[in-house]
């Protein structure tokens, strides 16, 4: 497995309140919910050179 990469976010208390809630609905970490929403709009957008 690929190492990950670590970075410092800084985000409003109310977005992250809604991700953490978000996160917790679908039995996930903050961090994994972050990075599936990443994705997904990498994907989207054209600019993911993963098949996931």
């Amino acid at each position: 497995m690929p190492e990950k990469k670590r970075f410092l976010l800084r985000v409003d208390q109310k977005v992250y309140d809604a991700l953490e809630k978000w996160a917790s609905d679908e039995l996930r970490s903050v961090n994994a919910q972050i990075e599936i929403l990443l994705k997904k709009a990498l994907k989207e957008a054209g600019r993911s050179k993963d098949s996931e």
